[in-house]
C-alpha cells in the first residue's frame, strides 16, 4: 500500500514537471530566481535584528570572520580584510583629528581605482559621514555643481586627478569653506591638506564605535552623480538600505565566497562600488582592482589571478571581441559575468569565441526604485517579468507618444498600458518596500521623476525614463531611453549641459545636442545641430578645444550640422534628423 502511495506520488510529481516544463518552460527558473531574492530578504533583515545596518558594519563583521583572506588585489600587491580595516582606521583618525568633520558631514572624493578610494571610503564612513562619488572625467563648471549639490564640507582629490582641475577651481571651493585634502605627502597649494603624511603619525586603532552608528536604513550612506533623463548632473540619494540591496547583485546570480571578481570599472559608479566592492564584501570574497580596463591585458589578468566572475558595460565585452583571436581564448576560469548594456551579436560572438560563460544582463538606474535581472541568460534580454515578479515589485509599460515625448492617457485622463510586443516608458510603483530616496537638495527636480494619478487618484510611480519591450513570455528587452540625455561609451550624456557649453561660443546663435545611433556601437554618439549667428563662419578650430576644456571626452559631440534655420515642433526644438 505505502509503495503504491509512493509510485503514485512520484510519477505525479514527475507528470507534473515534465508538464511544467514543456507548457510554462521558465517556471522553475522563476521559483528558484523567488526564492533566492526572498531568501537574501530575510538574511538581510536578521543582520540589521543583529547590528548590521549600513555597508561598514557588514565589512566589520567580514573583518571579524576573514580577517587574513585577500580582499582586494591591486597591481600584485594583496590586501586583506584586516588590511583594509587598519588603513581605513588610520585614515578614520586622520580626519578625526585634522579634518574638522562631524557625523552627517558630506565628504566629496575625486579618485581613480585604487586601494585608497576604498580607505578613504570606509574611513569616512566609519566617521558617519556621507560620502560623494565624482566622476573624475568631468571639468571643474560641472565638477563644481556637483559639490554644491550634495553641500560637500570637504573635497578629497587623489594626486592624478589633480591635474586635471585648474587651479582656480581650488581657490574658489576653499574660499566658498570647502576644505580640501590631497591623497599626497605634500601640496602644491597652502590650506590644501595632505593625508599620505600623515597616516603615519596616527594609531591604527578604530574610532569611537557610535560615530558610524546607524539607527535608520533610510538614512542616506552616499551620493552617486547621474544624468538621469535630464539636465546636470543630480546627487542620487543612495541610503544605507540600498547600498546593502545593491550589493546582493552578485548572491543572486549564484556567486559564493570562493570567487575572485576582476573589477575594471570606475569605482565612483553604482556597478563597481556597491555591486562589485560591496557585492564582495556580502560573499566575503576577493576583487583584483584594476587602474582602467585593458582589453589586451583583461584575460591574461583574469588566467593570473584565476578569476572567476566580472562586471561588465556593453562596451568592454565589445572590446574584447575586438582583440585578435588567441589560441588560449578560453583557457580561463571564469564562469559568470554581470553587467548592462550588451548588445545581442556581442553577447553571441563574446559566448562563442569565449566559452560558455553565463552572462547576467540586469536593467537598474543609480537613482531608481527597482531593477530586474535576466537570471536565465536568454541573450538580449535586459530582465525577466516571471510568474512571481509581481511579489517582488509592481512595475508598468506604459504607452508612449515618442513624437510628442508625453504618456498616453484615455478619456479619463489615465495611463494607458502598452501592450505585448510594444515598447512602453517604464514606471515602477512607489511603496514602503520599493522607496524612491529622490535627489539631494532639490525637491523639485525628485518630483519631476514621479508620476502621480497612473491608474488611480492617489497612487505614485517613478519614471525610469526608459523604453522596454516585453514579449509574450516575460522577457523584457531595452528599446530606447526618452528626454534629454542618451548613453555612450557606458555614461550618461546630459544634452541640455552640452547645448550650453556649446552656446557659450559667440558665433553660435542656436544648438540642440542630441545622440545618434553607430552601427556596430553601443548607444548614441553625440550630434550637435547649430545655427550661426548672422555674417559669422564656424570656427572649428576654436570650437573644438572648447569643447574640449569644458567636456569630458563621451559628452563632446563627434558631429556638426550646420543649419539654417532649426525646426520647431509642438513639443521640442528638432533638427528633424532620421534616428
Amino acid at each position: 500500500m505505502l509503495y503504491m502511495w509512493l509510485s503514485t506520488l512520484v510519477g505525479g510529481a514527475l507528470v507534473l514537471y515534465v508538464s511544467l516544463k514543456i507548457f510554462s518552460p521558465y517556471f522553475w527558473d522563476d521559483l528558484l530566481y523567488f526564492l533566492r531574492r526572498k531568501r537574501l530578504k530575510a538574511i538581510t533583515k536578521k543582520r540589521a535584528s543583529n547590528g548590521i545596518l549600513s555597508m561598514i558594519d557588514l565589512f566589520m563583521q567580514r573583518v571579524e570572520k576573514i580577517p587574513h583572506k585577500p580582499f582586494i588585489i591591486y597591481e600584485g600587491k594583496v590586501h586583506t580584510y584586516q588590511d583594509v580595516n587598519k588603513r581605513s582606521n588610520r585614515v578614520a583618525q586622520v580626519f578625526l583629528h585634522h579634518g574638522a568633520l562631524k557625523k552627517g558631514d558630506t565628504v566629496a572624493l575625486l579618485m581613480g581605482n585604487e586601494p585608497d578610494f576604498i580607505h578613504v571610503w570606509f574611513g569616512l564612513a566609519k566617521l558617519g559621514c556621507v560620502v560623494a562619488f565624482l566622476n573624475f572625467n568631468i571639468h571643474s563648471r560641472s565638477l563644481l555643481h556637483c559639490i554644491n549639490e550634495c553641500a560637500a564640507k570637504a573635497l578629497v582629490i587623489a594626486e592624478d586627478c589633480l591635474r586635471l582641475i585648474e587651479k582656480e577651481f581650488i581657490f574658489h571651493l576653499m574660499d566658498n569653506n570647502v576644505t580640501i585634502w590631497l591623497i599626497s605627502t605634500s601640496s602644491p597649494f597652502q590650506r590644501v591638506g595632505t593625508i599620505l603624511d600623515k597616516l603615519d603619525k596616527v594609531p591604527d586603532d578604530p574610532v569611537p564605535s557610535h560615530l558610524r552608528s546607524v539607527t535608520n536604513q533610510g538614512n542616506t550612506a552616499m551620493y552617486m552623480f547621474t544624468s538621469g533623463s535630464t539636465g546636470f548632473p543630480k546627487a542620487a540619494i543612495i541610503t544605507h538600505l540600498r547600498a546593502l540591496s545593491a550589493s546582493l547583485a552578485f548572491n543572486q546570480c549564484g556567486a559564493v565566497s570562493q570567487d575572485i571578481m576582476y573589477l575594471t570599472l570606475p569605482l565612483y559608479h553604482i556597478s563597481a562600488s556597491l555591486l562589485g566592492i560591496g557585492g564582495c564584501i556580502q560573499l566575503g570574497a576577493t576583487c583584483v582592482l584594476k587602474k582602467k580596463f585593458s582589453a589586451s591585458q583583461f584575460w591574461n589578468d583574469c588566467r593570473k589571478h584565476n578569476v572567476t566572475v566580472f562586471l561588465y558595460i556593453g562596451e568592454l565585452c565589445r572590446y574584447l571581441c575586438n582583440q585578435p583571436s588567441k589560441e588560449e581564448d578560453r583557457v580561463h576560469q571564469v564562469r559568470l559575468a554581470l553587467g548592462n548594456g550588451i548588445r545581442p551579436a556581442i553577447w553571441k560572438e563574446f559566448l562563442m569565441r569565449f566559452g560558455p560563460i553565463k552572462i547576467f544582463e540586469f536593467y537598474g538606474s543609480t537613482e531608481g526604485n527597482s531593477s530586474f535581472l535576466n537570471y536565465t541568460n536568454k541573450i538580449g534580454a535586459v530582465g525577466r517579468a516571471g510568474i512571481f515578479s509581481k511579489f517582488l515589485h509592481s512595475f508598468e509599460l506604459l504607452k508612449y507618444d515618442v513624437w510628442k515625448q508625453e504618456l498616453m492617457k484615455d478619456e479619463h485622463g489615465r495611463c494607458k498600458k502598452a501592450p505585448i510586443g510594444e515598447p512602453g516608458l517604464l514606471v515602477v510603483q512607489v511603496t514602503e518596500e520599493t522607496p524612491f530616496s529622490g535627489y539631494a537638495g532639490n525637491k523639485e527636480i525628485s518630483e519631476k521623476k514621479l508620476l502621480r494619478n497612473v491608474f488611480v487618484k492617489g497612487d505614485v510611480y517613478f519614471d525610469t525614463g526608459d523604453l522596454l519591450v516585453m514579449d509574450q513570455n516575460g522577457f523584457l528587452y531595452f528599446s530606447d531611453r526618452v528626454g534629454d540625455t542618451f548613453r555612450w561609451k557606458g555614461e550618461n550624456v546630459a544634452t541640455i549641459e552640452v547645448s550650453e557649453i556649446i552656446g557659450m561660443m559667440d558665433f553660435v546663435q542656436e544648438v540642440n545636442v542630441y545622440g545618434v545611433s553607430v552601427k556596430n556601437y553601443e548607444g548614441r554618439i553625440g550630434m550637435a545641430a547649430i545655427v550661426l549667428k548672422p555674417d559669422q563662419s564656424l570656427d572649428g578650430e576654436r570650437l573644438y578645444q572648447h569643447v574640449v576644456d569644458f567636456l569630458p571626452s563621451y559628452a563632446q559631440p563627434r558631429f556638426v550640422r550646420i543649419m539654417d534655420v532649426m525646426q520647431i515642433t509642438a513639443t521640442q526644438v528638432s533638427p528633424a534628423l532620421p534616428q
